[in-house]
């Protein structure tokens, strides 16, 4: 459903998020291990956070990656239309140009539901809430393997 870069940055974010009342920043090797991503492809993702504000970064011995504002001030829609842009919120399913209201695809009826779900469920989840629950045990950020 979202692009392995999108992935990627919404765990680094969640990672962030259960730091975030340690007020700690999180170095690149840290965050890369945490959600076992490859560290040059995360720390390409995490400038991409910095640039579209949703986090910080600091240089120097002290430095390291933090988030932007509270974590409850950060939903996860916003770090997917920062990487992966809106398409996933407004393109047709089957990638027709025209595909509307008016000039429906096969599937556009059941597709716009299911995109108007997704679209609500990630603007009402914060990082807060899914940092909570990664960090209370009852979800993780890594597959078993």
């Amino acid at each position: 459903m979202f692009s392995k870069a999108c992935e990627y940055s919404i765990k680094a974010a969640i990672y962030l998020g259960t730091r975030a009342d340690d007020s700690k920043r999180a170095r690149l090797p840290e965050i890369a291990r945490a959600i076992k991503g490859p560290e040059a492809f995360t720390a390409k993702l995490l400038q991409q956070l910095v640039k579209k504000k949703i986090l910080w970064s600091v240089k120097g011995p002290h430095g390291g990656f933090e988030l932007a504002k509270g974590a409850d001030e950060i939903t996860l829609y916003e770090i997917v239309e920062a990487i992966d842009g809106d398409a996933l919120f407004n393109n047709c399913a089957l990638g027709f140009k025209l595909c509307s209201e008016t000039h429906p695809c096969p599937v556009h009826f059941k597709f716009k539901a299911i995109r108007d779900h997704l679209t609500g469920v990630l603007h009402t989840t914060t990082l807060k809430e899914a940092a909570g629950s990664v960090h209370e045990g009852q979800s993780y950020l890594s597959g078993l393997t």
